[in-house]
């Protein structure tokens, strides 16, 4: 791409597309939404969507480390 930003391709059962399905399921549980428009629960903040899905993120690319 021409501005220097680049595209992420992210794989059928990659480790981020993996991490992505473990911090939905974590939000489901703790009542919190990724979405603005569902109208259960809270919707997530900044803050804790990016610390969660870096925790499930190092949760999967090093299984057995917590």
């Amino acid at each position: 791409m021409a501005d220097g930003t680049s595209i992420v391709h992210i794989g059928e059962n990659s480790p981020e597309q993996v991490a992505y399905r473990l911090l939905q399921t974590i939000a489901s549980n703790e009542k919190n939404s990724l979405f603005s428009s569902k109208p259960e629960g809270a919707t997530a903040d900044r803050k804790w969507l990016l610390d969660t899905y870096a925790e499930c993120l190092t949760t999967v690319r090093t299984p057995g480390v917590r």
